[in-house]
This record gives C-alpha cells, structure tokens and sequence, in this order.
C-alpha cells in the first residue's frame, strides 16, 4: 500500500515539473512581445494606408481619364472648327462673280488673294475629274486629274459637302485632305475643294501640352494617321492601334493589346469627317506613378518596420537587463539575503525594486516576530505545563478514584484549552472579561433563558491573567453545575464587574432555592481560586456564604491585569 502511495506521490510529481517544463518552454522573452506589439500597431495601419492610397491612385487615374476624355474631345471639336472654316471659306468663294461668269483666270486671281496666310488652296473640278484651276500654281498650268477622285464623285451623288481622306497630292507630293462642296456652274456640276496640307493640323494636337505618357493621334476613316503628336512621320501610315481597336466598340475608353503590351485609349468622333481622336499611353507609363507610390509606400514602411524593430529591441534590452536584475534579487530574498532597491529607469521596474527591498525588510521583521513569538510559545508553553501539572497534582490529592481524577483532569484541561483558544485568538491584544466569561461558563449553563446574566464595562486581560481567571472561572462554573446556580431547574448566576482607579472588581453572585451541602464546603476549587488569583494576581477574595446562594468578590489590580503588565 504505502509503495502504491509512494508511485502515486512520485507521478504527480513528474506531472507537475513536466507542466512547469511546458510552462518554462512556453515562455517567451520579453523582445517577442514587444516586436508583436509592434507587428500588431504597424501592420493593420500599414494595410489600412495601402487601400488609402490605392484608393487615392484609382481615384488619380480616374481624374487623368477624365481629363484625357476632355482633351480628346476638345481636340475633336477643333478639327470640327478648322473643317467648318474652311467650308465656310469655300461657301464664301463660291458666291464670287467671276465664277459665276466661268471666268477662271479672275477666280484664281481673287481666291488666290483671299487664302493668303493660309496653309488652304483651293481646287476646281469639272465633273470628269479634272483639275481647272489649282491655286497651288500660277493660272494656266497644266494641271492633272485628282488623286482621289472617289470623295468627289461621293460628293456629288450626296449634293452636301463632304471632307476626304488623307491622301498624297499630286502636285504637292504631300499628305493632304480635302474639304469638298459641290457645285452648279452654268448646269454642269462642278467642286470647289479646299485642300490641306495634313501635318498642318499637327498644332491641333500639340497645343493641347500631353503629359503623364499621353500622346494623340488624328486618323481618319481608313485608320491612316492624319496627324499625330507622336512621330510627325507617322502621318499617312496605318495606327498601329487599329488592328486592335474594334470600329463597331463605341467605347470612349478601352483597354487594348499590342505586340504584348497594354496600352490605354480614349476615343472622341469628329462630327464633321468622321474621323476620330484617339489618346493612346502605353499602361505601364499611366500606372507608373501608382506603383512608383507603392514601392515608395512599401520601402517607406520597411523602413519604419525596421526601424520600429530596432527600437523595440532596443526597449526589449534596457528592461530586459533591470527585469533579469530583479529575478536575481527576488532569488536573493527567497534565500534570505537582503536586497537593495536599484534606480531603475523604468518607473514600473523601480516601484517592484522598492517592493522587494520592502519586501526583505518586513520579511527580516516579520522573521524577527517569528522568533520572539517562538520564544513567546516556549515560554507560554512551560507555563502550561506548569498550570496543568499543577492541575493534576491537586486534581489527584482531592480525587476520590481514578474516574473521579480523569473526570476532573479532563474537564480541567478542556477549560485550560478554551481559554488557550482565546489567547490565541486575542494575540498581543489579550483577551476580553466577557468572551473569556462566555467560554468557561457556556458549557455549564442550562438552556432555560434568563439563568445567566453578565454585565460590565470593555476589559481585555494580558494573556498570564486571562490563563488564571479562566481556570478560576472554570471551577465556579463547575461548582454552579454541581451544587449552586446551575445544579437545579431554578437558580441564576449574575457576574458583574466595574472599574476603579487602581482595581477591577468582580462579583460572582449564586442564587438558588435551597441550598446544598457541597455548595457550604471549601473545596479544589476554592483553593484554585485563593491560590492561583489571589497568589498570582494579587487579588482579594471575599467568599460569602448567602442563604440563597453564594457570593464571591474579587479586587484585582488593574496592573496585574491589562495587556503589558507582568506576565
């Protein structure tokens, strides 16, 4: 049995330094936390920051789309208002006299005169295509057909003006367009074409200042560059865009690819031609700032990471060391050494300094205590011996056999103990009059109500005098029980007490209907009374014999008695 015991003692054992190794390896240094501290502050603040400022660039982008839409458009509405000029040139001349008359020679003369300063020229067609009059060259040269005699022909199927194609001149040699308005002369169809150098709507584009990677291209309906503020050579070459830009999307905005690379475009129609504005800027350019806030974003909070880690390391050293500084301490105080409380800088870290050196000084005085109240018991404890031996010898020399000894002997010793229970309770305090009253007559007294009154003022007694009238008070309350106050169904015992100047006086007060004969006799217990109150208090007894009861009264000096007197 007791090994079973013994293995059962010797796992919880290992149970338990097997939950203190756990524990022990659980554990983490003080850096761990503080660098999760700081994990947990920077990183949601860093990832809330990052959707600010994608949101910011998205919302940045969409600004520079607005913004190229406009540009598109106003550059749209530009190549509307040079077309729509020079169809109003054209309406102008065609009112001109000498037209009217065929007079060609006047015509080219005063149209000539009109488009000075100006990049236009005009052109007459008769209807089989061939030039009349061009103001490219003085009056009378030989001039060919057209180069591009299809918006002519369209042109007078349609009877309104229609503006063509870029195509080469072919006196000029040159990309240019035309603005054709279809004509009766004398009742044979004619056309007055203002014709244009194509790269002279290249300060169309150019005046609108692109930026972030923009650039603008000018095409017409067969996707041929008209102009373009890219590359001036692009101009007569297919978009390189084209290809990938569906004619049927009447999307503003799109996102196309070419050649694996994405690039962003925004188209605007002009009204006039059916040509179209395209902004086009390669993606990588327009997100280049984005990513180029990101990086600096995400380097930024690198370094603030790092940053933040090095102080925290930093911070993790300098309470490291005091915490490392005060595990020794406390160790040196569970050993019973005394320790010094150490200027720290860390507020919380002295305040526990100065907890352990209080610590060591009320251990040393509690320790201190420890021995004086060892002394104390020892000293008490021969005391008791003293009292109990006492206790025995007189129980025995009155005793009549052994039950009768071990009877008196033991009931002796249960008061002895109650009243031990009481100091003990009291401590250096001492022990009250009425609880020590209370706790030796209490096992006595019978459970009719009003058999038992106690009266008088606060006293507490040093524990010397509480050991002495509580045996005292043990033997009255036995003598009540056997013969006086508490031997019949009637009888009461009144225990008062008052204070003098010098004195304590007590009065133990029996009274009973008749009363019997050991009630009359001197007996231990009277010689408890006068020996060991009376010897050890130096008190004074009166023992009077009433015809109801009897009557004891004690003058005990006030200084044999109170806490701190002799003992």
């Amino acid at each position: 049995m007791n090994q079973l015991s013994e293995d059962g003692q010797t796992r919880a054992a290992d149970g338990k330094d097997g939950a203190a190794r756990t524990r022990r390896r659980a554990s983490l240094p003080i850096g761990v936390y503080l660098l999760l501290l700081t994990a947990v502050i920077l990183i949601p603040a860093l990832a809330f920051s990052i959707v600010l400022l994608q949101r910011s660039n998205e919302a940045q982008q969409e600004v520079t789309m607005t913004l190229a839409e406009a540009t598109a458009g106003s550059i749209a509405a530009t190549v509307d208002r040079e077309l729509s000029s020079m169809l109003t040139t054209l309406r102008v001349l065609s009112t001109a006299s000498s037209l009217a008359e065929a007079d060609f020679g006047d015509f080219h003369y005063r149209s000539q005169t009109a488009l000075r300063g100006t990049q236009d020229h005009l052109i007459v067609l008769d209807g089989d295509m061939r030039q009349v009059i061009n103001t490219r060259v003085p009056f009378g040269t030989p001039l060919p057909h057209t180069a591009d005699p299809e918006p002519v022909r369209a042109a007078f199927e349609s009877g309104e003006p229609l503006v063509s194609d870029v195509f080469v001149g072919s006196l000029s040699q040159r990309w240019v367009f035309n603005v054709i308005l279809p004509w009766q002369l004398q009742g044979s169809p004619i056309a007055l074409v203002l014709t244009k150098n194509a790269e002279d709507l290249a300060a169309a584009l150019a005046s609108r200042n692109l930026r972030g990677g923009w650039n603008a291209a000018l095409i017409d309906r067969a996707n041929v560059v008209v102009s373009s503020s890219y590359i001036s050579s692009d101009v007569g070459r297919d978009f390189f865009l084209a290809a990938s830009m569906p004619t049927e999307d009447a999307r503003m905005r799109q996102r196309v690819t070419h050649e694996g690379e994405t690039y962003q475009t925004i188209t605007a129609q002009s009204q006039m031609s059916d040509w179209r504005v395209v902004l086009w800027a390669p993606t990588a350019i327009i997100e280049q700032p984005m990513r180029r806030s990101m990086r600096t974003f995400l380097l930024g909070g690198l370094a603030m990471i790092l940053i933040g880690a090095a102080g925290v390391l930093l911070v993790a050293h300098q309470v490291a060391r005091p915490v490392r500084r005060l595990a020794r301490d406390a160790r040196m105080l569970g050993a019973g050494e005394m320790v010094e409380a150490t200027d720290y800088p860390v507020t919380e870290i002295r305040s526990v300094s100065e907890a352990l050196e209080q610590a060591g000084r009320e251990r040393q005085k509690a320790e201190s205590e420890i021995r004086f109240l060892m002394r104390e018991v020892a000293h008490r404890s021969k005391n008791q011996l003293t009292v109990v031996s006492s206790i025995a010898k007189q129980t025995a020399r009155n005793a009549a056999s052994f039950d009768d000894f071990q009877d008196s002997f033991q009931k002796r010793v249960q008061g002895l103990a109650r009243s031990t229970d009481l100091l003990i309770e009291g401590g250096v305090a001492g022990v009250e009059l009425l609880a020590l009253l209370k706790a030796q007559i209490e096992p006595f007294r019978p459970d009719q109500n009003g058999r038992l009154a106690m009266d008088g003022p606060l006293v507490r007694l040093s524990n010397q005098a509480a050991q002495t009238m509580g045996l005292a008070f043990h033997e009255l309350a036995t003598n009540a029980a056997k013969y006086g106050a508490f031997a019949g169904r009637t009888g009461n015992l009144d225990v008062s007490w008052h204070l003098t100047q010098d004195d304590i006086e007590l009065v133990w007060r029996e009274r009973v209907e008749t009363l019997t004969d050991g009630g009359r006799e001197r007996g231990f217990g009277t010689e408890v009374i006068e020996r060991m109150v009376g010897g050890t208090l130096d008190a004074t007894i009166e023992r009077t014999l009433h015809a109801d009861g009897i009557e004891y009264r004690f003058t005990i000096p006030r200084a044999k008695v109170m806490p701190g007197g002799d003992d």
